[in-house]
């Protein structure tokens, strides 16, 4: 971004922005304290991957995408969510469900994971072609879960760490089997070559319709009030359009540009290099 004097205010301005945008007191919300009681720890690899705000996001849209292309989990977003109006907010609620259950008390992580299986109970319906769909299904909880830790990891290895080793992965996905498990998902991925296997078994029931494209669209057209903010927000779903595997994007029909990825990940990683400093 520079390093002049109005590159140095443009970045303020920009860092402080991206606080309020994930500020919970704004919103009545007790902030997240990093406990030594939770479901982690310090030594913990989520606690590593999990603490960096440039590749959670562009994770956490990533998995979106991905999660998505399952009919009946899209069918669940579009019959029981308010998106349409709150997108933003959604992807906020998301955030902090993550952040509770990484960073929180064991208490705090439990009544976390307490609330979303609460959310799910009441999420039922019929998919367009009849068949009957629950979000508390273990099967559909374990694509949703597979595909959010699979995003994030990959985002921190391209954006923090590239020469992460393979059993600091395993280890990851071994740690976030406590979260899995107790939203009900099964299977749940133990490994890295676990999760590549999961979604390789999964991928003969994803599918695309309109519905999809139109989430998508409102999932990267959506852009925070906060003028700063906005750039980095494009940028940063630039980035999780080219985290999805080649497939993923084939079937979202997102067009590959070799010019544009260049351009996405070197200032993907500036952002992140801001960001990180910034809230460290």
């Amino acid at each position: 971004m520079g390093t002049g004097p109005l590159a140095r205010r443009a970045k303020r301005l920009m860092v402080g922005q991206v606080r309020a945008v994930f500020n919970d007191q704004a919103r009545g919300e007790k902030p997240v304290v990093r406990s030594d009681d939770g479901l982690f720890g310090r030594a913990s690899v989520v606690w590593r991957v999990h603490g960096d705000v440039t590749t959670m996001m562009v994770g956490g849209v990533a998995a979106l995408l991905l999660q998505m292309l399952h009919p009946a989990v899209l069918a669940g977003v579009w019959d029981h969510s308010n998106f349409r109006s709150d997108m933003l907010g959604r992807l906020r609620r998301t955030a902090r469900f993550i952040s509770l259950t990484s960073y929180g008390s064991r208490d705090e992580a439990e009544g976390a994971m307490a609330r979303v299986r609460a959310v799910h109970d009441k999420v039922v319906g019929t998919l367009p072609d009849g068949t009957p769909y629950a979000a508390n299904d273990p099967h559909l909880l374990a694509w949703v879960h597979v595909t959010e830790a699979t995003s994030f990891l990959d985002a921190w290895i391209r954006y923090a760490e590239p020469d992460m080793p393979l059993r600091e992965q395993d280890r990851y996905f071994a740690e976030m089997v406590r979260i899995a498990e107790a939203l009900g998902a099964d299977p749940v991925p133990r490994s890295r070559a676990e999760a590549n296997q999961l979604i390789e078994s999964m991928r003969g029931e994803l599918a695309v319709s309109q519905r999809t494209h139109k989430v998508a669209r409102l999932v990267l057209e959506q852009r925070s009030s906060h003028m700063m903010v906005a750039p980095v927000q494009a940028l940063t779903f630039g980035a999780a359009v080219d985290l999805l595997p080649d497939w993923a994007r084939r079937m979202h029909g997102f067009r590959k540009s070799r010019l544009a990825r260049p351009l996405v990940r070197a200032g993907t990683s500036g952002i992140a290099r801001t960001l990180r400093w910034a809230f460290s």
